[in-house]
């Protein structure tokens, strides 16, 4: 009887098990960092220089979609940004290399820019990218290319021109699934 009770407790905690490692809805949090240039534009002038770019994000991940809400903190040549998005992707269905295309929307919220304090101002961004899945450990690791737009980004004085920014940069992220 009891040979009975302890196999059907194992018989249960095996399904159990078996369930969760299936799952079809993960959530996670991770970082990301990235390299690339930023390019500010006003006037019929532009600026390019190099970027840098750093990040954490959470969010949840399905069999075709991923959503995720992105805090960024861009280290561009004579500017410092604060970037809040939120992303949606669409993944290709694949097994260990999965390639997603992504949209997100959100604000920069802060910083400065040439000694000059960033206005609250609307971001865009695109993303192509890939993710690779480690079966055996609860990562995940995406490289990515993307580009990121902002207009009026900052108010020259006396002049009232408002430049925009364009910032393209290759990320790595790294994403730990709960």
């Amino acid at each position: 009887m009891k040979f009975k009770v302890l196999t059907s407790v194992l018989a249960l905690a095996i399904t159990a098990g078996a369930a969760n490692a299936g799952t079809i809805i993960d959530i996670y949090a991770g970082a990301t960092v990235g390299g690339g240039a930023a390019t500010v534009f006003a006037d019929g002038k532009y600026n390019t220089d190099a970027a840098q770019s750093y990040g954490l994000m959470a969010g949840i991940d399905m069999p075709l979609l991923r959503f995720e809400a992105e805090y960024n903190y861009l280290n561009l040549d004579g500017a410092n940004l604060n970037v809040g998005m939120v992303n949606a992707y669409f993944k290709m269905p694949a097994t260990v290399i999965l390639p997603y295309a992504g949209l997100g929307i959100g604000s920069i919220f802060g910083g400065n820019a040439d000694g000059l304090r960033v206005s609250t101002t609307p971001a865009y961004q695109g993303m192509l990218g890939a993710s690779f899945d480690i079966a055996v450990l609860p990562l995940k690791f995406d490289i990515e290319g993307r580009a990121m737009y902002s207009p009026n980004l900052y108010t020259i004085p006396e002049t009232n021109i408002k430049p925009d920014l364009l910032h393209y940069d290759l990320r790595l992220k790294v994403r730990y699934v709960f």
